[in-house]
């Protein structure tokens, strides 16, 4: 390969000498080539797709394009990242790259018909379809362990919460499912995005596009996007994608914080209904008894932070169409940490659902210790003593009450209590048999009766588990599809350069 470098090595079209007199001040530079991280990879892309389609189209001679792609593969055997950071100029690093291997006749013929606003946009979509590909993977994983510890717990009964107090008995698996539904729709919501952001804004340039020939569709599918944007304008100026991603990863993280508040209340000395996996945890530099649970604050702490960034990312996308540009750079690193956090997070919640231990006899002693299941016995009221609901509601809580001023509990209180209760209230006894009262005041039982769709019953939950898997194995097939598109696109490219450097003449 002929190469043309240069004593001094190409200083870019920003340095001074052009349009500007002066250098810029070092904390406004930002198109050196280590702010880009890994959207370096997206650039690199476009930088092949966009010359293999201008070869293809004659916008280039075959000649330049063939230099130019083996100049592009040399970058590569060189390493790629440390070329590119070698080179500097930020996402223009290809093109200095190449100015500096051949010099400006040729190198400076990669950027013909391109903006810096349709590099880093492809770069920035490409990024985030990458992410949302590791998103979905431990989404899946995350459902997979919810489902499989559902499946074995459907008869562990806990005490459902409302207000922070005991409310009704429910299950484990009727806890677990939930969650594994809130997070299904996280990936519905992931999925959505994605078929938003598999579209290519490549050949959009800055605004308008370009005079030249270009094949967009060609550049889109050699990039591995499903189409081409479709209105140049849009393909750059639109800053509601990035809001969109904002909010998605934000869902997910305060639903992934939400299950780590349940397990980290669960896990106290308080509660005693969870014990997490000692590698989930750490201890004290002056409490030896201590074990903290510091996975579930990283997930929580990450919740909170993703607001933060929903915040900084509306804040900067606003303004007249064209004016937010610098700040998009903010936002692109944010949602970027936010977006490789979160499935960091996520995959670790899939190993800790799988191994934290469930103390299922403290479980069911408090499922049943503190009145939860009391409105069975209003529906017992009314099945068996002709009792409307809102007479039988007022019985049974003064029954609660005068139990408690008793000091009885559900464990130790009879059918005979009930009607002394009815009693006071001047009303009939009801009556009930010791079974039924048993029956009434049994959590198990209350959790069995349930068998209503959704509701917590083993022969409901068993049913919910087995559709939810058939989901799990939908979105599966969907994350593979999107990574099968993926290597198709990246065998297209590399073939169609194969043909450039290896055709004659």
């Amino acid at each position: 390969m002929t190469s043309m470098q240069s004593d001094q090595a190409y200083q870019g079209f920003r340095a001074s000498g052009g349009r500007l007199t002066e250098e810029p001040l070092k904390h406004i530079d930002f198109h050196r080539s280590n702010l880009l991280g890994e959207s370096i990879h997206g650039i690199h892309a476009f930088d092949k797709a966009h010359v293999v389609m201008m070869t293809e189209t004659g916008v280039i001679t075959a000649a330049t394009g063939k230099m130019l792609l083996e100049g592009l593969r040399q970058m590569e055997e060189d390493g790629m990242e440390e070329a590119r950071a070698r080179a500097d100029g930020g996402m223009h690093s290809g093109e200095h790259y190449l100015i500096n291997l051949y010099g400006e006749d040729i190198g400076g013929r990669i950027h013909l018909g391109r903006s810096s606003g349709d590099l880093i946009e492809v770069a920035r979509r490409i990024t985030f379809k990458r992410h949302v590909q590791a998103l979905a993977r431990s989404l899946i994983a995350l459902r997979g362990a919810l489902l499989d510890r559902a499946a074995g717990a459907v008869d562990v009964v806990m005490p459902g919460y409302t207000h922070g107090q005991h409310a009704q008995p429910t299950t484990f698996a009727h806890w677990a499912t939930m969650f594994e539904i809130c997070f299904a729709r996280d990936m519905d919501r992931l999925a959505s995005f994605y078929e938003r952001v598999d579209r290519s804004p490549a050949g959009a340039a800055i605004l308008t596009g370009s005079d030249f020939p270009f094949d967009r569709q060609r550049t889109s599918d050699l990039l591995g996007f499903a189409a081409p944007l479709d209105h140049t304008m849009d393909a750059i100026l639109s800053h509601d994608l990035e809001m969109e991603y904002a909010c998605t990863l934000s869902v997910a993280a305060q639903t992934l914080g939400r299950i780590a508040d349940d397990l980290f209340l669960w896990s106290t000395a308080e509660f005693r209904m969870v014990e997490l996996p000692d590698r989930y945890c750490g201890t004290s530099s002056i409490m030896p008894q201590k074990k903290n649970p510091d996975a579930l604050e990283d997930m929580k702490g990450l919740a909170a932070q993703s607001l933060g960034f929903l915040v900084t990312v509306f804040s900067a996308e606003k303004g007249p169409t064209g004016f937010p540009i610098m700040e998009r750079r903010n936002t692109q690193a944010i949602l970027w940490e936010c977006g490789r956090g979160l499935a960091l997070r996520l995959g670790a919640a899939s190993g800790l659902i799988e191994d934290v231990t469930l103390h299922t006899e403290r479980m069911a002693a408090l499922a049943g210790a503190n009145w939860a299941q009391v409105t069975d016995l209003s529906s017992a009221l009314v099945r068996y003593s002709g009792r409307d609901w809102r007479s039988a509601h007022h019985l049974v809580a003064c029954f609660v009450r005068d139990c408690i001023d008793g000091g009885l509990t559900p464990a130790t209180c009879t059918t005979e209590d009930l009607d002394r209760s009815a009693k006071a209230l001047g009303a009939p006894p009801p009556g009930l048999s010791k079974d039924i009262f048993a029956k009434a005041m049994d959590p198990l039982h209350f959790v069995e009766q349930r068998t209503l769709l959704g509701g917590p019953a083993s022969v409901s939950m068993e049913q919910r588990v087995l559709a939810a898997r058939a989901g799990l194995r939908k979105d599966k097939d969907r994350l593979a599809g999107w990574e099968a598109q993926d290597r198709q696109a990246a065998k297209l490219l590399e073939d169609a350069i194969d043909r450039i450097v290896t055709a004659e003449g």
